[in-house]
């Protein structure tokens, strides 16, 4: 018989206990397998077994040879409001490894019980949130977004209460290039630690930025990155919903999939979480939060220097560069999104006509990009005679461009995951169904293929299938 084996290889572990708690998941009753992403698990380097120990080993009754488990200390912004410490809650590392292609991985359990940081909480997750991340990370992953990745979902035999009621327990296993966050640096900043804070850049940046060793070129390393991922949330109509720095990754993956969603008729004030009454996380404000997060980086950077107004000036600096950069990056991917391969600042005009149009008429954010592409994308207009203005303006544009079709294919994708699937996945799969599931996740591996088995999931939300509001889990 195989047994499961994971080439644990942990560096996080051996800094000081300042920067965690050594903390081994808390068991579960019954352990049952519901995913197990194999072609990761090889990325990884992994040995897998049978489904009943990997059951075991992701839901935290068995502990892997090599595992030191622990609970991240980071603090950050909610809402704008600061929390001097927050941490991992219901999370816990079980170590990292190294991949086949060289890269640093973190493996972290999602649920795995109570731990000093959980503020109160439970430290537990319930099955909807599990497959809710698991087919989101995994798709956004399939879009050729940087993300974190869903390795496995695991039901725990045990009730979870939250304000719906009682419901099924999950645990979810997430692979990260870290679980480094803005939150990580403010939480010793804020103590003035800069003993710890230094060690803290110092391992950050050997781990992600090799070539950024000091604080500055650190910081616009981390700006390059968010500036590019946040582009990339746009153009696929995402909507992170929580962008808290603690839930600002220092490695630029999409982390925290919590009351995020993507969005079917595109309405650029477009909030979907139920704890954004504000619409602070709104879709167009996404890159407004970004600089602020950056900001609050770099404010947690400065008492590494020897010259803290020198570098407040140059930090400051780094950050008002930043909008400039996201607008880059954002005619980049839109620019490509109408097939242009280079766009210039004269686009983008035609393109924010195009998405003022789609505004007004309601359309499907997806669906009408990727219509464009097949000359069908009249329907989604409410003023056709408007549209066939900027159709011909396009189309002039079109007549200097090489392959705009080949590139509008391979940018625009034919299925997203909605949020109205995602619910009905999410109730058969509390009610012992797990088909949706899986068929969700097959179907999403390959988003930029049309796929005649799956059409109807291409398809918006009927007036009483709209999903108005997204919940995170705790």
């Amino acid at each position: 018989m195989t047994h499961t084996s994971i080439p644990f290889d942990n560096s996080y572990a051996q800094l000081a206990p300042a920067f965690f708690t050594a903390q081994e998941p808390l068991p579960v009753t019954s352990p049952a397998l519901v995913a197990i992403n194999r072609p990761l698990a090889d990325d990884l380097g992994m040995t897998l077994g049978e489904d009943a120990e990997l059951a075991r080993i992701f839901a935290g009754n068995l502990l892997p040879e090599g595992a030191e488990p622990l609970a991240q200390v980071y603090a950050g912004h909610q809402f704008g409001g600061f929390s001097p410490q927050l941490g991992d809650g219901r999370a816990v590392l079980l170590g990292e490894v190294v991949d086949k292609g060289g890269a640093r991985r973190d493996l972290q359990l999602k649920g795995s019980g109570r731990t000093p940081y959980s503020r109160g909480g439970d430290g537990r997750a319930w099955l909807g949130p599990v497959l809710r991340e698991y087919v989101l990370s995994e798709a956004m992953h399939a879009l050729g977004i940087p993300t974190t990745r869903a390795l496995a979902a695991v039901r725990t035999g045990d009730i979870v209460y939250r304000q719906e009621g009682g419901l099924p327990g999950a645990v979810l296993t997430r692979v990260a290039a870290s679980h480094l966050r803005v939150g990580t640096f403010q939480y010793f900043a804020a103590r003035r630690d800069t003993g710890a804070l230094q060690r803290l850049l110092d391992y950050a940046s050997a781990r992600h930025y090799p070539g950024a060793p000091e604080p500055g070129a650190f910081l616009r390393a981390v700006i390059a990155r968010q500036a590019k991922l946040v582009a990339q949330w746009m153009g696929a109509g995402f909507i992170h919903g929580v962008m808290n720095t603690d839930n600002t990754s220092i490695s630029g993956e999409t982390i925290d999939y919590g009351p995020c969603a993507f969005m079917d008729a595109y309405a650029p004030d477009q909030v979907y979480s139920s704890i954004d009454r504000q619409g602070r996380y709104a879709y167009s404000n996404q890159g407004h939060v970004i600089v602020w997060n950056m900001a609050q980086l770099a404010s947690a950077l400065v008492p590494l220097m020897p010259d803290e107004d020198a570098a407040v000036a140059d930090f400051t600096h780094a950050v008002h560069a930043m909008p400039a950069m996201i607008e880059a990056e954002w005619l980049r991917v839109f620019g490509a999104k109408i097939g242009l391969g280079a766009p210039s600042e004269d686009d983008r005009a035609l393109i924010e006509d195009l998405l003022a149009l789609m505004a007004e008429s309601g359309a499907d954010f997806t669906n009408t990009f990727r219509a464009l592409g097949h000359g069908t994308a009249e329907a989604q207009f409410s003023d056709p005679a408007r549209f066939a203005a900027w159709q011909a303006r396009w189309h002039a544009r079109l007549e200097t461009e090489e392959g705009w079709r080949a590139r509008m294919e391979a940018t625009n994708p034919a299925i997203i995951p909605r949020n109205h699937h995602i619910e009905e996945m999410i109730a058969a799969a509390v009610a012992g169904d797990d088909a949706p599931f899986h068929r969700l996740l097959g179907v999403l591996a390959y988003p930029y293929q049309e796929q005649a088995d799956a059409e109807f999931l291409t398809h918006p939300p009927a007036p009483e299938e709209i999903v108005r509001q997204t919940f995170c889990g705790t």
